[in-house]
């Protein structure tokens, strides 16, 4: 759990030292301001949870300074504490922004409970919200199937759920990264707190760098006002990067910043800002040889790679097709009135034979199209439309390795024989003896393509 973050404004040197040894003492963390300027500069470069702020200060009051870091950040609440106190000066501060009014001198222990309960109503006004936006959501238990791959997948996943270091999720497009960085989000120390998502292939260098950063005013052409960028939005929550590999080089060592140092800087800013992010990074591409083209930073890939879970594709457990593809049809029924969709054998048994290049997502597309297609009823082999081979996927295979290709070119092959080696090496042209010392070196069952036509 992240310790408690307190900005404490006084001008007063004594008694910053004994608020701030008390408050210590008892686990917070404290960092100091003796001015306007300077509480500013220290509230928008620490994010604090709370701020304790003496009234009357060397260049101005407690009242000036409430409504600037309001605008910095409306979420953290604010403690004005005075030696003139009055019901006038109370109401105007509560007004500007304060969250409590307290007279000096402070009762240290009456500060520390109420310093708790604003910490407290804030992580559960940040729970609600995460709560909200869960269930606006539909949420996918990203674990569906009875295969060996999938069974290994949770039992790695769930060793490591509430863990706070990163995690680097590897698969093919459409296999489920992003559903597994959720529910490890949601299982894990920081399920309060934001998640925050990005895919890094959707954007340029500069667009990125804008997203994930932000920017202050006049940064570049057309920032006309700041912007907080996606880091801070995800501050004490996790933040998934989705494509970790087509992360331009240029913004990896700024990344890798905010990861060992908790710091970082809006475009067109000098100064740094704190935040606290655990961060889930996927990736279909081959970090470890896209390190060694020098196509991604070295030290940016041990860093997010401390824990890494990999996503099997679809076609590698197709014993889990039935499972999915029923699981996706009764939730595409049920608000369509439709109850639970079925299958026909000739259908299923279609399902488990097609290669999916587009895992997971293409099954649920496939589906989604027949239950809006088919004239109700159970689904049969007719109303299945499955994609030719796109561009997209041309695209894909441009990431992969030649071993990667050599793998995914072998196991279509085996489908389409049946998994009988002899017919697929007369296929590829190879002898059968050097199949077989393929299948061996590239770790294939070729017993999990052996099914009965439909």
């Amino acid at each position: 759990m992240t310790r408690t973050r307190i900005l404490l404004v006084d001008d007063e040197p004594g008694v910053r030292l004994g608020m701030r040894g008390y408050l210590t003492a008892r686990g917070f963390d404290v960092d100091e301001a003796t001015s306007l300027a300077e509480a500013q500069e220290q509230f928008r470069a620490q994010r604090p949870d709370v701020a304790v702020v003496d009234y009357r200060l060397t260049d101005g009051t407690a009242l000036e300074l409430l409504p600037r870091l309001k605008e910095i950040d409306a979420a953290v609440p604010l403690v004005v504490l005075t030696g003139h106190g009055s019901i006038e000066l109370a109401v105007q501060a509560v007004k500007e922004g304060a969250e409590q009014f307290l007279t000096k001198p402070v009762e240290m222990a009456v500060l520390t409970v109420v310093l708790e309960r604003l910490v407290a109503q804030r992580r559960e006004r940040q729970r609600l919200r995460a709560d909200q936006s869960r269930t606006a959501r539909t949420s996918v238990d990203p674990f569906i199937g009875a295969s060996a791959a999938i069974r290994g997948l949770r039992a790695e996943a769930e060793r490591i759920q509430h863990s706070d270091s990163p995690v680097l999720i590897t698969g093919e497009t459409g296999s489920g990264k992003s559903v597994l960085a959720r529910w490890l989000h949601e299982g894990g120390p920081r399920a309060d707190a934001p998640f925050v998502d990005l895919n890094c292939a959707a954007l340029s260098k500069d667009l990125l760098d804008s997203e994930l950063f932000g920017h202050e005013k006049g940064a570049f052409t057309g920032a006309v006002n700041a912007k907080q960028g996606l880091l801070e939005v995800a501050d004490r929550g996790t933040l998934f990067l989705d494509e970790m590999g087509d992360m331009d080089l240029a913004v990896q060592p700024k990344l890798l910043k905010v990861l060992e140092e908790k710091r970082f800087r809006r475009l067109g800013d000098v100064k740094d800002r704190r935040v606290d992010v655990r961060l889930i990074a996927a990736t279909h591409q081959d970090l470890g040889t896209a390190t060694r083209e020098k196509r991604f930073r070295g030290d940016l890939y041990f860093r997010v790679s401390t824990l890494i879970l990999h996503v099997p594709a679809l076609r590698e457990r197709p014993e889990d097709i039935p499972l999915l593809a029923h699981h996706f049809l009764e939730e595409m029924g049920r608000p369509r009135g439709r109850g639970g969709v079925g299958l026909q054998p000739d259908a299923e048994s279609a399902l488990v034979r097609y290669p999916w290049p587009g895992n997971i997502r293409e099954l649920r597309n496939v589906l989604e199209r027949a239950v809006l297609l088919s004239g109700g009823g159970p689904l049969s082999r007719g109303d299945l439309r499955f994609e030719p081979a796109t561009d997209d996927t041309h695209q894909e295979d441009e990431h992969l390795t030649l071993e990667e290709l050599e793998r995914r070119h072998i196991e279509r092959v085996l489908r389409k024989e049946n998994g009988h080696v002899e017919r697929a090496a007369l296929r590829l042209g190879i002898p059968r003896s050097s199949l077989y010392e393929r299948l061996k070196r590239l770790g294939i069952n070729r017993s999990g393509f052996q099914k009965p036509d439909p």
